[in-house]
């Protein structure tokens, strides 16, 4: 973080710890000065005009040292954002002047515990904490809420809008955007903004304005990541608890509305596309796409999740038949299996029978399996089946690679084919020489153990370019193609076929 912003933020957090309310404890001494120095005509004027000078102090006040705070960013908690809203609420009428709730998530921040460690995460919020104090403005009240989540209640303004809090949004997706320095690591991370304006509820009241921030929230996460939505009161009929996506889940299985939708990925030599990863996409009849970041977790406890592998497995080779059938041809599907998918002792068989079912050759059907899967576990089935699949004549193909520490012993051990650089990697390599330099070594580390590659999450040309030069075979991301359902995918591959005849060959890293 820059000096000037740190500067600020700690400036932001002496002005709060110096409230208004800790001063009306001098209160008493203030009047008994005045009337000692001078009289009763003193006294008096302290007593009428110090209330005034209060009442019409700048914002309102920060929680109480009594309030309740987070053990780590050492942020209050919700409550003192609910409550700071209610008192501008009821101040609106006098003063006429408007609020706002925001909230925010750190995208994907549930994953930086899993792939580094929980005092890496600890960093983050900290780090996080001061870079977004930093861009508000002083009397708002920021509340750390779980996870990676916080919630802001903006200071009154006489202009709180539409325009006014999606640059607020931008500022705070701007401070989350620099990468966040956890020992000798660079680590990049998004935001994801709802936010609330008092005029757009009936129900005035701090609770109901942080309720309808969540919902904006959840709208905007619902369209990837870095996402920015504004509060409507149709948001509230498109949220559903987490128990009632339980009841429906099952259903949605059976009846065709979970199904697998297709992101393409392509050779980074040829421009050709190489293959598909099929990834769960729930078609809900009133609620349209549901994400699967609110459906998987459901699927999970409800113990769903061989029947959802069943399901995208099914579809996914159906795929490729219906491929087969035009002039192009896929030579691949992805398909992701979880540890307790790969736990079933007859996991191997269900595969070969389906792929006899299909007709379809194994070597068309690539195994997804997470590196954390590979690097921890000592599950001997686990083990059986991944090299199962492999003798069958199945791809293996180690996803998030980086992020597992997985020898290279159990790349061996796991037969894996091709490995995926997750994300987190790819993320600004055609910026950031760091980035550059630690792909560059998995890519040359691949090489020597003749292995296949394959970036994910490649969002601009820059990062394209960048794989291609550094000899990663295969590339995959929003800069490539989002994921689609079946019937988009020829169109698509038309689409694309007929851009790349136009587009000159990148020059590749030279061996």
């Amino acid at each position: 973080m820059h000096a000037r912003a740190k500067l600020s933020s700690t400036y932001d957090r002496l002005r709060r710890a110096i409230s208004i309310q800790y001063l009306l404890a001098f209160l008493p001494a203030i009047t008994l000065g005045a009337y000692w120095l001078g009289g009763e005509g003193a006294l008096v004027a302290v007593a009428l005009i110090l209330p005034a000078l209060l009442s019409i102090s700048e914002g309102f006040s920060t929680p109480t040292l009594h309030t309740p705070h987070d053990g780590i960013t050492r942020l209050p908690l919700r409550s003192a954002v609910e409550n700071a809203l209610d008192r501008s609420l009821d101040a609106h009428s006098r003063s006429g002047l408007t609020t706002a709730s925001i909230q925010l998530d750190l995208d994907d921040f549930h994953a930086i515990a899993e792939r580094y460690d929980h005092s890496a995460a600890e960093q983050i919020l900290l780090q996080a904490s001061d870079r977004l104090l930093g861009v508000l403005r002083s009397n708002d009240v920021m509340a750390r809420l779980d996870g990676g989540r916080f919630a802001i209640a903006v200071t009154p303004a006489r202009r709180a809008d539409l325009e006014t809090l999606i640059q607020m949004g931008g500022r705070i997706q701007e401070s989350v955007a620099v990468p966040f320095l956890v020992g000798n690591t660079n680590i990049y991370l998004t935001a994801s903004v709802g936010f609330c304006l008092s005029s757009r509820l009936a129900t005035q009241t701090g609770a109901a304005m942080l309720d309808a921030a969540e919902c904006a929230l959840q709208e905007a996460k619902l369209n990837g990541p870095g996402g920015v939505r504004a509060y409507s009161p149709e948001m509230k009929r498109k949220i559903r608890s987490q128990s009632a996506l339980q009841e429906e889940v099952r259903a949605a299985l059976e009846t065709g509305e979970i199904q697998p939708w297709f992101q393409p990925q392509i050779s980074t030599h040829t421009g050709e596309v190489t293959g598909f990863e099929a990834l769960a996409r729930w078609q809900h009849p009133t609620r349209g796409i549901i994400n699967p970041s609110d459906f998987l977790p459901a699927i999970e406890q409800a113990g769903l999740s061989e029947r959802l592998s069943e399901v995208i497995l099914f579809h996914s080779l159906s795929a490729l038949k219906q491929w087969d059938k035009t002039d192009f041809y896929l030579p691949s599907v992805g398909v992701n299996f979880s540890s307790d998918e790969l736990r079933n002792p007859k996991l191997v068989e269900k595969i070969q029978w389906e792929l006899d079912r299909f007709d379809i050759a194994a070597g068309r059907l690539n195994i997804e399996i997470l590196e954390s899967v590979v690097s921890g576990t000592d599950d001997d089935t686990i083990a059986r089946n991944i090299k199962g699949l492999s003798q069958l004549g199945c791809g293996i193909d180690l996803d998030d690679f980086g992020t597992g520490h997985a020898a290279i012993a159990n790349i061996r051990r796991f037969s894996v084919s091709r490995i995926k650089v997750d994300r987190s990697f790819v993320t600004k390599i055609d910026l950031d020489p760091e980035q550059n330099r630690m792909v560059s070594a998995i890519l040359t580390m691949a090489e020597r153990l003749e292995l296949d590659t394959l970036a994910e999450g490649v969002e601009s040309v820059g990062e394209h370019a960048t794989l291609s030069q550094l000899g990663c075979g295969h590339v995959q991301g929003f800069g490539i193609g989002r994921p689609m359902p079946f019937s988009e995918t020829v169109t698509w591959i038309e689409k694309h076929r007929t851009k790349i005849v136009q587009t000159p060959t990148i020059s590749r890293k030279q061996g």
